[in-house]
């Protein structure tokens, strides 16, 4: 895979600037389960096939749109879903053919696959589970300097540690079981030949700005990088960035690629909404910094966080 841009230009409508974001994030982690799908199998290897594909959704972005829908005002999850079932249907060697596929156990639930598609040319499709997340990492916690479960969602109620338990000890797992392929050949209308698996877990891992981490365990070593701090840090942090520097307030679910040129605001600006919010108590805010605005931008995301955060610690898995 291309190394990751920040910068998404040309790409004007929001939707088509998070789905390049996401045609090009690498994953956070790695497990035996083959990672996302690349633009390869996706038939946009080219930088001329990814630009005609972008291009005509910028220009004619209605279908995009009508894909995501109501996605836009619920749970960040389901937006990301959204765009990868859109990006399955539409890109050229594949093609979706199931998604949030129930596997049921005498009418009782026990999971959803997220997605199923075709790659062209190969016969036997695809399961796909993905996940969309973002952790900041605790230079105190649970376990060694390393471990996942220092790696903890901004609300406090998830962790790396979890959600790669949770996959590979169940989500992954459960399309292997023979319910999982009997519901999708009733979807499909006929037998499956087969079944290959493969996991999309784009991201970011904030690190905190003060104190060395080392990365988790089983990062990828490409994966996408932020920042973190406590609210009182804020002067501080803003002494080492450029005087020129511009900053924009990421609201979900646009948490993917960096908004443009026009959207961002100075520095002082972003600090009087930011006092504001944390006098009020409010959760921990997602920034986008541009620290360079020449040709080549230089970019920076980072959380901020009220001066007691974390408030609470999910608990390793058992």
């Amino acid at each position: 895979m291309p190394p990751f841009r920040d910068d998404i230009r040309p790409w004007r409508h929001p939707l088509v600037r998070d789905l390049a974001w996401l045609l090009q994030a690498p994953d956070l982690i790695t497990l035996e389960t083959p990672g996302r799908p690349d633009r390869r199998s996706l038939g946009l290897e080219s930088d001329a096939a990814l630009s005609d594909y972008l291009s005509h959704l910028d220009d004619a972005p209605s279908d995009l749109e009508r894909y995501v829908g109501a996605a836009l005002e619920g749970r960040m999850g389901h937006y990301h879903e959204r765009l990868w079932q859109f990006l399955l249907d539409t890109a050229p060697n594949t093609r979706l053919l199931a998604h949030n596929l129930p596997v049921l156990q005498e009418r009782r639930t026990l999971g959803e696959l997220d997605l199923i598609y075709a790659e062209s040319p190969d016969p036997v499709p695809v399961h796909l589970e993905v996940a969309i997340k973002y952790y900041l990492g605790l230079t105190e916690g649970p376990g060694a300097d390393d471990d996942q479960a220092r790696w903890v969602g901004p609300g406090g109620l998830d962790s790396l540690a979890l959600k790669r338990h949770h996959l590979e000890h169940h989500q992954l797992p459960l399309a292997q079981r023979p319910l999982a392929r009997q519901a999708l050949a009733e979807r499909l209308g006929a037998p499956v030949p087969g079944l290959r698996q493969r996991l999309a877990m784009p991201g970011v891992l904030f690190y905190p700005w003060q104190t060395p981490l080392p990365s988790p365990r089983q990062a990828t070593p490409d994966h996408l990088r932020g920042q973190w701090l406590h609210w009182h840090d804020w002067p501080a942090w803003c002494e080492r960035l450029p005087e020129n520097a511009l900053g924009a307030w990421l609201c979900k679910p646009h948490w993917l690629a960096f908004p443009p040129l026009p959207q961002m605001s100075p520095l002082s600006v972003l600090e009087h909404r930011l006092r504001l919010h944390f006098l009020r108590g409010g959760a921990p805010v997602q920034l986008a910094i541009l620290l360079d605005t020449t040709s080549s931008p230089s970019w920076q995301r980072v959380f901020v966080v009220d001066d007691a955060w974390p408030h609470r610690l999910p608990l390793p898995p058992a």
